[in-house]
């Protein structure tokens, strides 16, 4: 039997009020959000201008050898890619944003790398852009294996790849962002700085040290606001003094730095322990989630090219807030809806593939649902992957 008959909808769902004007009824809905099936350009087409806050998303990346999802070739890509991204622009708000995680690929035989994600940019948002690019991100995997084998392992004449480029690219200059959501953990060292200072201690320079840092509670888990103004400044770059003068990090602790040749070292303890970077290092590895252990349950195949949580969690917090919109034009398997979900926002999720599709609302489900689908005497199955349309 189809999953799709075996699962039903939420009946305290609460999707978005945009809804309404998709001429396709929803696959499914669940929470704050619901699944449309189709393509993408033609849901795009039945939304509103200006109603959608985020748009973050994986496409198919033009790879050389093709896969069961459907991936164009380089050549083709950019000009693929633009039927979705111009309607993209169209129903993002004038503050809303456009994530696009796209992965690298080589010259057919060739170790050459391809530039069609690089074209692809200079389209969206070069001299003829639509798009601002707000700016790049990168995706390090460090799990990512050793490919192409023959380049990386046999013949040794290349490194292994990597990195994924993520274009954030917005309407306006300033789209709606906030790094004080993504701030990085304190490190235990800098906590315990944080918790005993240097109250009462000398250092053997005779400088007397009284000022403790702020507290992170107090201060958002951060720093000081006056050194956002310096941070976020593009035509003045502070020197080191002046940012830790912008932090509030006491001048005795700054003259110790310096005496003791260690400023750059304080620098980096203060401000890179909290503030986060564009590289964002996420080992894609997960093999024991929720969705995972369900397909596994029920013995059906989960979508092949999954991004892990953590990469649409960074930018859902940086760049909405609770109860804003945010969708997905390639879902997969929802990663995206179901990471909205659980932070409290509204979102859309369209895929062309059933078979994702169905998969992906067990992502919403209980375990207890999904023993008892897996404990009943019938096969449960889902459709067949289709071609990819154009």
């Amino acid at each position: 039997m189809p999953i799709q008959n075996l699962l039903s909808d939420d009946p305290d769902a609460r999707p978005p009020a945009v809804m309404s004007d998709l001429e396709t009824d929803p696959f499914y809905i669940e929470g704050n959000g619901a699944a449309i099936k189709g393509d993408s350009k033609e849901l795009l087409a039945d939304l509103p201008d200006e109603s959608v806050d985020l748009v973050v998303t994986s496409p198919p990346f033009a790879l050389t050898r093709k896969k069961e999802y459907g991936n164009k070739d380089s050549k083709e890509f950019a000009e693929w890619f633009l039927r979705f991204s111009d309607r993209v622009y169209d129903v993002l708000k004038p503050s809303g944003s456009f994530v696009i995680d796209i992965g690298g690929s080589w010259q057919k035989g060739e170790p050459v790398r391809s530039l069609y994600h690089f074209e692809l940019l200079l389209k969206l948002a070069g001299e003829h852009g639509q798009f601002n690019l707000a700016q790049e991100f990168y995706w390090y995997n460090p799990a990512k294996l050793p490919t192409p084998a023959q380049w990386v392992t046999i013949e040794r004449i290349r490194v292994k790849d990597a990195v994924n480029h993520v274009w954030w690219l917005s309407k306006s200059s300033r789209p709606q962002a906030d790094n004080r959501r993504v701030l990085k953990e304190y490190s235990d060292a800098q906590k315990k700085l944080m918790e005993v200072g240097y109250e009462g201690k000398k250092r053997p320079s005779g400088h007397e040290i009284s000022d403790t840092f702020d507290d992170p509670e107090e201060a958002d888990g951060a720093i000081r606001p006056n050194l956002w103004n310096e941070l976020s400044s593009s035509d003045y770059v502070p020197n080191a003094v002046e940012l830790l003068h912008a932090a509030d990090v006491p001048q005795q602790l700054i003259d110790v730095a310096i005496e003791n040749e260690v400023l750059d070292e304080l620098v980096e303890s203060v401000l890179g322990e909290y503030v986060s970077d564009n590289v964002l290092e996420v080992a894609n590895t997960a093999s024991n989630t929720h969705y995972l252990k369900a397909c596994k349950a029920l013995d059906l195949d989960p979508h092949p090219a999954r991004f892990p949580r953590q990469l649409p969690e960074f930018f859902i917090k940086f760049l909405t807030e609770p109860g804003d919109l945010v969708m997905d034009i390639f879902a997969g398997s929802n990663t995206t809806g179901q990471v909205a979900e659980n932070l409290d926002r509204k979102w859309l999720a369209f895929e062309a593939q059933e078979a994702y599709l169905a998969t992906s609302q067990l992502r919403f489900k209980d375990w207890e649902l999904i023993e008892d689908l897996a404990n009943r005497n019938e096969e449960i199955s889902v459709a067949e992957v289709e071609p990819a349309a154009d």
